[in-house]
């Protein structure tokens, strides 16, 4: 059964859509909407009771949802991705890759080697490596979409979170190639930027009184924004109404870091 919402607005219909990091978060609501907006959605993360409760709320809601224990930074997992979509679905249309990894909080240069390796690992090298799996099976549909999950940070970075900052400009960097190779396979590619958003991902920051009064002052909006915020713009994206968008950054932030 689809939800009210998809069967009024069904710009997704049909679409199958594959989004890392969503059990929760913006990851979760992206999910969420995105089955709202008609597709059927693969969820993922870490843990199975994360990805059981994820799909226990989405059914609840009539969605159509399917679910996986994934960690992207391990080849096998994004393997039992892939076969996932597959089995359950029958094919790929959209891959979201919002899953991260923060790391430790403080300078760049006092970053270990092994947190550097992982931030890598998971922020930049897992998405490209798993589209790379699902490219054949994207290629084979009728117009794909792919939306990788940068950060606010390329345009201001945080002092506390140095390495984090880098692996999210290299996200913006694979944006604009990998928008350029993929278009004349009919795939777009194309990048989320969120500000500070209340998730458990962000609490490392929003618990510190003085960055939330430095960042509130900075946004103008005086708000923290929600997961919600971002899952429409996803949604758009990865719609018809956004066929010819291709390479493009939207920055999600309650401000414009570029003005």
């Amino acid at each position: 059964m689809i939800s009210k919402r998809a069967d009024e607005i069904c710009a997704l219909a049909g679409k199958v859509a594959v989004i890392t990091g969503s059990t929760n978060g913006i990851g979760f609501a992206i999910a969420q909407r995105l089955a709202q907006d008609g597709a059927h959605v693969v969820v993922s993360s870490r843990k199975q009771q994360n990805v059981d409760r994820a799909v226990a709320a989405l059914q609840g809601e009539g969605l159509r949802v399917t679910g996986t224990v994934c960690h992207v930074g391990k080849a096998e997992d994004r393997e039992r991705l892939v076969a996932t979509a597959l089995d359950h679905c029958g094919g790929v249309d959209i891959l979201v890759s919002v899953a991260g990894f923060l790391g430790n909080v403080g300078s760049t240069l006092g970053t270990s080697e092994e947190v550097w390796d992982k931030i890598l690992n998971v922020n930049v090298k897992a998405p490209a490596l798993l589209l790379n799996q699902l490219l054949p099976h994207m290629e084979k549909r009728r117009g794909s979409s792919v939306v990788l999950v940068s950060s606010l940070v390329v345009y201001a970075p945080l002092h506390q979170i140095g390495a984090y900052n880098v692996s999210k400009t290299a996200i913006l960097g694979l944006t604009k190639t990998l928008s350029k190779e993929l278009a004349p396979k009919n795939i777009r590619v194309n990048c989320l930027m969120p500000g500070i958003i209340d998730t458990p991902f962000s609490q490392v920051l929003l618990q510190d009184p003085e960055f939330l009064d430095n960042y509130l002052a900075f946004n103008k909006i005086q708000r923290i924004g929600k997961p919600e915020d971002c899952s429409g713009v996803v949604s758009f994206l990865c719609s018809p109404d956004a066929s010819y968008i291709n390479g493009e950054s939207i920055v999600v932030a309650g401000c414009s870091p570029r003005l």
